[in-house]
């Protein structure tokens, strides 16, 4: 009788065994931190398959494969932070190549395609990714990269991203991902037809708010010898520490993802009745535009939050930004302590406000990371941040 085909191991086992072996040297369970910056050559053009750690690091390679798995992907790589791995990725492209992006995505993304790559030849076209015709009529002769984020930020628009692939693939147009809010643990874009994931570390995989970071994952063999090569070329690269950090972090993916979701859909479900909250932003809730699609393509609704307290005006949001005890008021998201954000300010302040407003992002507009926290203090503090309107 044929033996059972194997089983693929479950997403946890992978978090915490993919990529990593005991330490041949020691027997050492975590993945040592390889804090060198060159190797010893045993002869003349002779060496351990290690030359310099720009190229080559053993804590790295253990990170990008750890990220590889969870995601699906063939190849994984790591960088300095998420907007390195995003220049890198369009370094893949030449003067005269267009992308088209969503009109929501990340401001420090908006401003490196707006403000830095468009003058060096590049050309961009910003628009609705929700929808996909929107994409299509935007598509030319010389478009390269499709980049989405699903869910944006801090929109919480979602994409179709299997419905846009059918239209890129037939073009060889690389559809980009970014996967930052969900993470592979409730969303995998690489199964559903893109062809590369994009993913600031710094957030959900590490965790921790203690390290940055970025990463690509793809399974195009060619893609990722080009990305490679740049990746040394250009020198972006994330330290050793930093590397060790982010795979301790995604050890407790799981487990954090599901406690982050369940403290964020009790909290939307709070903001959706709560009379001094004009409006809440959140996939899981029935009331979102695309809740059937999030349903379709994920299996889970991540973190973030984002609503507009009282009449959306710039001082309503300053008057629950500035009263909140436990939320912490800062930039970035991800970490096991929750954080209120206003974008507007904070996150998104590259962005031309007409563009803001024209997406419905009004200036009051708060973003929530939730964090870990007991649900019941959470939401007091934000009952009492709320009584200031």
């Amino acid at each position: 009788m044929a033996a059972p085909p194997a089983r693929e191991p479950g997403f946890s086992t992978r978090a915490i065994h993919a990529g990593q072996e005991p330490d041949p040297t020691t027997g050492a369970v975590m993945t040592p931190i390889y804090q060198t910056s060159t190797y010893a050559q045993e002869a003349l053009g002779r060496n351990k398959g290690y030359e310099y750690a720009r190229t080559h690091n053993r804590t790295r390679a253990a990170l990008e494969a750890n990220l590889a798995a969870l995601e699906g992907g063939r190849h994984g790589l790591c960088f300095a932070s998420g907007l390195a791995a995003a220049n890198t990725l369009v370094m893949t492209l030449s003067a005269g190549d267009h992308v088209v992006a969503g009109n929501n995505l990340y401001g420090g993304t908006y401003r490196l395609f707006e403000k830095v790559l468009r003058r060096l030849g590049l050309a961009f076209t910003f628009v609705n990714a929700t929808d996909v015709k929107a994409i299509e009529a935007a598509l030319t002769a010389a478009t390269r990269l499709v980049v989405v984020e699903t869910p944006t930020n801090p929109m919480m628009q979602l994409t179709d991203i299997a419905a846009v692939a059918a239209l890129t693939r037939p073009r060889g147009i690389k559809l980009v991902v970014d996967n930052t809010f969900m993470t592979p643990f409730f969303q995998r874009p690489l199964a559903l037809g893109a062809d590369v994931v994009l993913h600031s570390v710094t957030k959900y995989l590490n965790g921790h708010s203690d390290m940055v970071g970025g990463a690509l994952v793809t399974s195009d063999d060619r893609l990722a010898e080009a990305l490679r090569y740049l990746q040394n070329a250009a020198g972006a690269v994330p330290g050793p520490m930093d590397c060790w950090l982010a795979l301790r972090g995604t050890k407790t993916l799981a487990v954090r993802m599901e406690r982050h979701e369940r403290n964020a859909r009790a909290l939307a479900e709070h903001l959706a009745r709560h009379p001094r909250v004009s409006h809440t932003h959140y996939p899981g809730l029935p009331s979102h535009p695309q809740h059937e699609l999030a349903r379709r393509q994920a299996s889970g609704f991540g973190g973030m939050i984002s609503f507009v307290p009282g009449d959306g005006s710039l001082e309503a949001g300053r008057c629950v930004f500035d009263r909140f005890r436990l939320f912490t008021r800062a930039e970035s998201l991800g970490g096991v302590e929750s954080l209120v954000c206003h974008p507007a300010s904070m996150t998104h302040a590259s962005v031309p406000r007409e563009d803001r407003l024209a997406i419905g992002f009004a200036d009051g507009l708060l973003r929530l990371s939730v964090g870990i926290e007991d649900l019941e203090d959470l939401a007091l503090d934000l009952d009492q941040a709320l009584q200031s309107l």
